[in-house]
Formats: C-alpha cells, sequence, structure tokens
C-alpha cells in the first residue's frame, strides 16, 4: 500500500505543480510538499498545485510551462482545464547550445536482417500492391485476401499487403497535394520491406501511374509493375491479373535468406497515442533511452506529429547540429500557427477528450511529454513530410498529429520498424 509521502511524484524542484499516483481524496495532506493538503479528490495523473498562483502566472511542470493560471489556484488545488490556460510566450531556441557529440559504441550490435540486391536491408519481406488512386482500392485488396492463410509454400515471404488511400482524383494533377501523395507512394515502391511492388490503377485518374513512375524517377521492372482496371477489362479481370502476377513473383520471393547486419541499418519511427499524464514520465522516456542506445549503436529515429511538440520544440533547437537545422523546425511549426489560424482553429484543439481525462491539460503539456520519445542526443536533420531519410541518427519529419497519417509518412521516408508507446490504450 502506497504511503501518504508516496501519493505524489514531482518532477523538477522549481515545478508549481505535482503529480497524483493514485486517485488522492479530498483533505489529503502531501507529506513530501510540506504538508499541502488536497482542495478537492485528485484523479490518478492528474495535476496538483504545490503552491499558490496568481492569475496569469505560468505553471511550469518539467521545469517548463505548460500554460497559464486563469483564476487564482491556492496550493493543493486540482490544476486542469477549468484553471489553466494557454497563451503566448517567448521560447529561447538557443539553438544547438546542447549539441554534443554522440558516444558510439567500439562494437555495434546486430539483428538477423534481409540484404537486398542494392545493398539495403529489410527487416520482413511482402509483396505489395499499391493504388494509384481511391478507385482501384477493392481490387489491391481483393488481390490480397487471395493470398490470405495461402503462403504455406512460401514460409520466407511474410505477406501480401494492400496499401489504399482515399484520393488520386479529385484533385489538382499538379502541385503540392500531388506531389506529397507521390512522394509517399514512391517511398512505398522503394521499402526495402517489399520485395516487389503492383501498382493498380483505374485508368483515367489524376494521378496516372506514367506521370507517378516518371516525376518520382521509378521505372518499370520485375519488381515494379503496373496496370490498370480499364486496360484489362474490368474488376474481376484486373483482379485475376494481379494474383497472376503475385503467384509469378513468390517463389524468387520465397528465396531470401537472414544474415547478421549492423544495427545501423535500423530506422525506428517513433509514434505516441492516447496519451496521459504518465506518458510523458514513463513510456516516452523510456522510449527515448531505446533511442539513445539504438543511435549510440548507429542507428537512426524518426520523431514526428509537429502539432504535438508545439511548445517543446525549444527542447529540439537547443540539440540541433546546426542553426539551419534548427530553424528547419521552427520554419515547420510557423507553419503549423498559420495554417491553423487560417482554418479558424489553434493549437491547442489538439488535447483530446482521452488526454484531458488521463490528466493532461494543454498541448503544451503533452508536447513536453511527446519530445520524451526522441531521447537525448543530436537532433541531425529535418525531413518534409515522406522524404526519404538519408541520415542516421535522431532526425524529424514534419506530420499531422493523426498517427495512422504520421506513422504513413515515416515508413515512406525509409523507417523499417515503428515503436507505438500508448498511456490510455491505443489500439
Amino acid at each position: 500500500m502506497l504511503q501518504t509521502a508516496d501519493l505524489t511524484i514531482r518532477l523538477n524542484p522549481a515545478d508549481d505543480v505535482v503529480i497524483a499516483r493514485v486517485e488522492i481524496p479530498a483533505g489529503t495532506a502531501l507529506i513530501k510538499e510540506g504538508g499541502v493538503r488536497t482542495a478537492v479528490r485528485v484523479p490518478a495523473g492528474h495535476k496538483i498545485a504545490v503552491r499558490a498562483l496568481e492569475p496569469g502566472a505560468p505553471v511550469r511542470r518539467y521545469n517548463q510551462v505548460i500554460g497559464f493560471a486563469t483564476e487564482r489556484i491556492a496550493a493543493g488545488e486540482h490544476v486542469h482545464v477549468h484553471n489553466l490556460g494557454m497563451a503566448d510566450f517567448e521560447r529561447d531556441y538557443a539553438f544547438c547550445a546542447d549539441a554534443r557529440a554522440t558516444e558510439y559504441v567500439a562494437q555495434p550490435a546486430s539483428f538477423e536482417g534481409i540484404v537486398r540486391p542494392d545493398g539495403r536491408v529489410a527487416t520482413r519481406n511482402y509483396i505489395g500492391i499499391l493504388t494509384s488512386v481511391n478507385c482501384s482500392a477493392t481490387v489491391a485488396r481483393l488481390i490480397a485476401d487471395h493470398f490470405r492463410n495461402r503462403l504455406e509454400a512460401y514460409p520466407n515471404v511474410d505477406g501480401v499487403v494492400a496499401l489504399t488511400h482515399k484520393t488520386g482524383c479529385g484533385m489538382a494533377s499538379e502541385g503540392e497535394g500531388m506531389e506529397v501523395l507521390r512522394r509517399t507512394m514512391a517511398g512505398y515502391a522503394r521499402h526495402p520491406n517489399f520485395f516487389a511492388v503492383q501498382v493498380v490503377g483505374l485508368g483515367c485518374e489524376a494521378n496516372q501511374i506514367n506521370g507517378l513512375l516518371a516525376t518520382q524517377q521509378l521505372k518499370r521492372a520485375d519488381r515494379l509493375g503496373s496496370f490498370t482496371i480499364q486496360e484489362k477489362g474490368g474488376t474481376a479481370k484486373a483482379v485475376r491479373e494481379g494474383i497472376a502476377r503475385i503467384e509469378a513473383l513468390l517463389p524468387e520471393a520465397n528465396k531470401v535468406h537472414r544474415q547478421s547486419v549492423p544495427a545501423s541499418h535500423l530506422l525506428l519511427g517513433l509514434q505516441c497515442g492516447g496519451s496521459d499524464g504518465y506518458s510523458g514520465i514513463s513510456a516516452n522516456p523510456a522510449l527515448g533511452a531505446a533511442v539513445d542506445l539504438l543511435v549510440r549503436h548507429g542507428g537512426g529515429a524518426i520523431l514526428s506529429e509537429t502539432p504535438e511538440i508545439y511548445g517543446a520544440e525549444h527542447l529540439l533547437t537547443r540539440r540541433a547540429v546546426s542553426r539551419q537545422v534548427g530553424e528547419k523546425l521552427v520554419q515547420r511549426i510557423h507553419w503549423w500557427e498559420d495554417y491553423t489560424r487560417r482554418n479558424g482553429n489553434e493549437m491547442n484543439n489538439n488535447p483530446s477528450p482521452g488526454n484531458k481525462a488521463g490528466g493532461l491539460t494543454t498541448i503544451l503539456e503533452k508536447s513536453l511529454g511527446a519530445v520524451a520519445k526522441g531521447g537525448t542526443t543530436n537532433l541531425v536533420d529535418v525531413y518534409d513530410y515522406a522524404a526519404p531519410v538519408t541520415s542516421r541518427g535522431f532526425v524529424y519529419m514534419d506530420t499531422p498529429g493523426y498517427d495512422p497519417v504520421s506513422a504513413t509518412g515515416q515508413v515512406a521516408g525509409g523507417a523499417n520498424m515503428i515503436a507505438f508507446t500508448t498511456g490510455r490504450g491505443s489500439a
């Protein structure tokens, strides 16, 4: 049973709040906090003021500003959405101030990977079916479904998977939207975890397959094929064509074997969801420690979800290897500020009802916990969504805060592993 001295977690001596380890009844004396008594029942994971705060005063957790008091807060009060809000304040970006030389291990760890003919290393061995447009999604899924539970003769093939999306037509054939779609598709087409890829289109979409291949410097070959539903004469015939092509690829795909390769071939995508008051002090820092270990062994990791590092970006710019890298991150933050402003929203709309129920109050607080996934090593580069990640070490990719879309960009960029932490139980 917890003793009264163990009821709360203090993260920094300068903090204005502590975190409840369990639900704490009203009137409980917090021994470690000088006997401050809780004014009301405080749920587990939520914050308790340990000193009086005047309206407008900054409130600190992690010794970082997580918001501002919207009314007078007495010591012992529950600090949450009813008395803590957002306000503009200056962040000291201190570019490169905390950058330090990485201490690499003398003998890097290894894992059993699949070395492709061009020297790239895979962690899985799939055959992929990509769609140029939403209209070909059903065909792609039917082709993949045909091979479900039918690969017993090919034990070295991990699966046949359809990667579909909801766009590709009803959009401009040129411009940023099409560029992002094609860049993402090209990232998957080139991903070493695919032995081979078939691209399936309808035939009349804005995202024409020939345009996709030409703009992304992709060439049709034995391991990159394409066809359209219209040229094959309809859905049923297109499905039969796809099945036949993959059946022809399976014997060769099954010939791969695993061998010991350095950990430098690992590129880890970092995600978190269902965050709560504990995420930033438990699962996320643990993942950050793993990232530090991976980087010291020569590997790489990608932190993302720009709306969910908002207010904590200054902790990353301090670790940038150059001012240019730090400013690239700040530019993406400014883009998101402008984007939300143009659409009549604000960055603090981000914490979800579940986040708040778990103890998080503002996007600042959520972000400070989210960046803990990135460990402590230098920030070596910043990438646009789905851009190929060519650096090793800790990097950043600009993505939305929506986990499936964010992870999609990371994998398109080359991530061959994803680690997803959760506080409240995301699936």
